[in-house]
């Protein structure tokens, strides 16, 4: 080969290497971090990325940051990383787990790799339960009263769920009264009508974003419909306490007269009736009757009559019902127990609780051997602790009442207005001021007494 052509041949292999491309390098691989610090709802969280490769940071890099929100992907921010290869945001939290998840990605340049981090779930911290429960201080008995329910976050913002409404009566403990749906607003109404004075409050559950919470105890009383008795200076209080019966239901009087149901009739067997006796259950009957008792209250009473005066003696009690003229008690008189000194129920007791009854198969209280005529089912006691009785032996069950008379409760004269509607209804007050509590049922216009009885005062 002439130097010539040797020449050519080297500035030919120059020519090819020059023009020939270079060899791209491989881009280096990166590495991508998300976080996101913890924080209570409505708080922003601040949103952090790192952004490296084997050469350590990369710096001036964009990344793109988004959450997730109604089940998709929205952008949140692009952030440029500082020469640490860090750079952050922050985003508030919400209440709902799901809306807090985050990811990050980096779409690469010609040196590093593109890069994703995440979802990433950024943790709730709870906030206090601000719960309230409020409404009336008091409402009128057989009538409904409204409690409001609030339920937010100690930031104001209105919490939404079940909660539980509880009730407390008397000394008892808390029970669940229901379950209460609280809306968006945080707020609720609940219509209650308890028959009794009672407490409430509220408790709400644990939400993802919520501490769970009590409100404070609401009290509410049950104020009577009706006027409470106004007591004379001085009066005395029975001597007995009974327990208050159960409050009406039905409106008014709503009087029924019925045969001597079984229960009933087991527990006057050995105390108000006993073989021996007048009149058997055929003969009897159970009047129930509501009335106004002493605090104004309506409750549900009854007493045992003889068939043939039990329709009267409902007429009378409907009567005072009306009229509202109180009762303090109406319980069947096999209540107090077998009395040995009076040969049936314990007359004395129930007259020492001021309770009101009628059939007694017994003696005369203060006269053994005599039988009295509420044997025959057609006497009625009203009031017996307010208007005494004058025995043999002396006044019962109290002698404070004897001189005195009441517009409601107590009588002492025929022009009384409990005297005159219980004429109307056929039922005389036979012993006038030797007996009070006393009245009869008329048989064909007249009252028909035990020849024991005749001239003489028998309760």
């Amino acid at each position: 080969m002439n130097l010539g052509r040797a020449v050519l041949v080297v500035v030919c292999v120059l020519a090819l290497g020059w023009l020939a491309p270079p060899v791209a390098a491989a881009a280096t691989p990166t590495q991508l971090v998300l976080s996101g610090a913890d924080a209570r709802a409505g708080d922003p969280s601040t949103i952090r990325v790192s952004l490296s490769s084997s050469g350590g940071p990369v710096a001036g890099a964009g990344v793109v940051v988004e959450r997730q929100v109604g089940g998709g992907w929205q952008p949140l921010a692009t952030v440029v990383t500082g020469a640490d290869g860090t750079a952050t945001t922050s985003a508030p939290l919400s209440p709902r787990p799901a809306e807090n998840l985050f990811r990050a990605s980096y779409a690469g340049d010609d040196t590093h790799d593109a890069a994703t981090a995440g979802p990433v779930a950024v943790r709730l911290l709870l906030r206090r339960s601000v719960v309230t429960l409020t409404g009336p201080a008091s409402f009128v008995d057989e009538r409904s009263a409204v409690l409001l329910v609030g339920w937010r976050g100690d930031d104001g913002r209105p919490a939404t769920g079940t909660v539980r409404l509880l009730r407390r009566t008397g000394g008892g403990g808390w029970r669940v009264s229901r379950a209460v749906a609280v809306g968006a607003d945080g707020r609720a109404r609940v219509r209650v009508a308890p028959r009794v004075d009672t407490r409430w409050r509220v408790e709400t559950p644990r939400l993802p974003w919520l501490e769970a919470g009590r409100s404070d105890v609401h009290r509410l009383d049950n104020r009577p419909p009706g006027r409470a008795v106004r007591w004379p200076v001085g009066a005395p209080r029975p001597r007995i306490a009974l327990p208050p019966q159960a409050r009406a239901t039905a409106p008014g009087a709503a009087p029924v007269v019925v045969r001597i149901p079984d229960r009933v009739w087991r527990s006057m067997v050995g105390r108000s009736w006993h073989r021996g006796c007048p009149v058997g259950r055929a003969g009897l009957r159970l009047v129930r009757v509501n009335y106004w008792d002493y605090d104004g209250y309506r409750r549900r009473g009854e007493v045992v009559a003889a068939a043939g005066a039990a329709e009267r003696m409902a007429g009378a009690l409907a009567e005072m019902y009306r009229r509202r003229l109180p009762i303090r008690a109406m319980y069947r008189v096999d209540r107090f127990g077998w009395s040995h000194r009076l040969g049936g129920a314990d007359d004395y007791r129930s007259m020492a609780a001021g309770n009101t009854s009628a059939f007694n198969c017994r003696d005369v209280v203060n006269r053994p051997g005599v039988r009295s005529p509420h044997s025959w089912g057609r006497s009625l006691d009203v009031n017996t602790w307010e208007n005494p009785y004058r025995s043999a032996t002396g006044l019962v069950p109290n002698a404070w009442w004897q001189p005195r008379s009441h517009p409601r409760i107590a009588w002492r004269s025929r022009a009384h207005v409990v005297v005159r509607l219980m004429a109307r209804h056929g039922l005389r007050w036979t012993y006038g001021r030797g007996d009070t509590q006393h009245f009869d049922a008329a048989h064909h216009g007249r009252v028909v007494l035990p020849r024991d009885c005749r001239g003489v005062v028998c309760h």
